[in-house]
């Protein structure tokens, strides 16, 4: 039995992050230095923490590199610059334009080291001629709100930028360019890692208004306007691509081995249920709640406990006013489904250590987690029903907070299910 089971799944997240961190993951991958000029550019939320890797092991760079507030690491060449995430702001754009500007100064002979992450998507901001940063702010809040998956918000994104989809590697053309990843994506594909600044994409603009449409996002009339005229938006076969390389260094699956592995040495029985799950929040809490509570009624008192496993990313369709997280959400909803059956705990954070907007990694809950909230009177069917998870684990002290965590391989979510206690 594990004793203290909310103690043991934190451990499983810190074992997750841990094997992601990119001074212990980046430099396995990084050539040698190549002669001559070389700049280093990147965005995204763990990308000042792979600046400092590359630097550790190449030494001063030139280069700019944009994260998340409160991201940021020392470098000695590498200037690390500070913006808003989810949302951009006036600091992305401008940071945005100086990293272009500095690729765009390569030429034959050069090399380009990229280094992407997730949050890369929100953090390079320079929007298409047209559209504002404040249109652009509104198009990235309507579509986090909107329930769509993040490849499909992508999209969107790719069409209504100047640097996303293949248009920074294009711009460093003829210099040689490599990209290093972190994936945060379903599926890792590396067009979607931060909007794929250096893949190109066989999307239109006909793609981005489709999903659009399908998930009912507002746009402002100017950003539909720009849409609707076309993009930069590179295609794969473009000729500016051909010296591009992009090398996806860490994933969610190595992350997942890892807590497994970890898990399997206190003899826990370890079922992996996907690395790249998708979905309403609060649905996939309803199934893997179904599943749990079926593995529990076949354990017997003795056998090992058993751990569910799973990352990917899911979304949260805004329906209310409250402050939460798909973390937090698929925790709320797992309580309830769960209805404080006892023996099953449970934990699902952002490996980033943000769910949703808030500096809030997730939640972490267990069988007296209802009858904890019935006595503080927090409501937990309200708190879904306003998505206002992060309030409800706040109040019931059971939030998970883990500061900048410098890295990012989307969700993690890990069910302990132990034999039901006797009476």
């Amino acid at each position: 039995m594990i004793e203290r089971p909310e103690v043991f799944l934190r451990q499983l997240l810190d074992r997750a992050v841990e094997v992601a961190d990119p001074m212990r993951s980046l430099k396995d991958c990084l050539p040698e230095k190549p002669k001559g000029r070389v700049i280093v550019v990147g965005a995204g939320k763990a990308s000042a923490r792979m600046a400092e890797a590359v630097e550790a092991v190449w030494g001063p760079c030139e280069g700019l590199v944009i994260t998340r507030y409160g991201y940021g690491r020392p470098c000695h060449g590498i200037e690390i610059v500070e913006a808003a995430h989810p949302v951009p702001d006036e600091a992305g754009l401008k940071a945005t334009a100086r990293l272009l500007a500095l690729v765009e100064s390569a030429g034959e002979g050069d090399f380009v080291l990229a280094l992407i992450s997730g949050g890369a998507s929100a953090l390079l901001v320079q929007p298409v001629p047209g559209v504002s940063l404040a249109e652009k702010q509104a198009v990235n809040q309507a579509l986090l709100a909107s329930g769509a998956p993040i490849d499909r918000m992508n999209t969107v994104r790719k069409h209504l930028s100047r640097v996303k989809g293949g248009q920074l590697a294009a711009a460093a053309w003829p210099a040689q360019v490599l990209a290093l990843m972190i994936s945060d994506v379903p599926g890792d594909d590396p067009a979607f890692i931060g909007s794929g600044p250096t893949v190109g994409d066989p999307s239109s603009t006909d793609d981005a208004l489709a999903v659009v449409d399908q998930w009912k996002v507002a746009l402002p009339g100017r950003v539909r306007e720009a849409l609707e005229r076309g993009s930069g938006v590179v295609r794969p076969d473009d000729p500016r691509l051909a010296r591009v390389q992009n090398v996806i260094y860490a994933a969610p699956r190595q992350s997942l081995e890892a807590a497994a592995a970890l898990a399997r040495e206190v003899d826990c029985d370890v079922r992996v249920l996907g690395d790249a799950l998708e979905g309403e929040a609060r649905d996939v809490a309803e199934a893997q709640a179904r599943e749990a509570l079926a593995v529990q009624h076949s354990l017997r008192a003795g056998d090992a406990p058993v751990l569910l496993l799973s990352g990917g990313e899911l979304t949260v369709t805004r329906r209310g006013d409250g402050i939460g997280g798909p973390n937090a959400e698929f925790c709320l909803a797992l309580a309830l489904a769960l209805d404080g059956a006892g023996g099953i705990h449970a934990l699902a954070c952002d490996t980033d250590g943000v769910d949703g907007a808030a500096e809030v990694a997730g939640a972490v809950i267990g069988p007296e987690l209802l009858k904890k909230a019935a006595e503080l009177r927090c409501d937990p069917e309200v708190a879904l029903q306003r998505n206002d998870a992060h309030s409800f684990f706040a109040a019931l002290d059971a939030q998970v907070v883990t500061g900048p965590t410098l890295t990012n391989v989307n969700d993690f979510r890990a069910i302990l299910v132990q034999p039901r206690p006797t009476a």
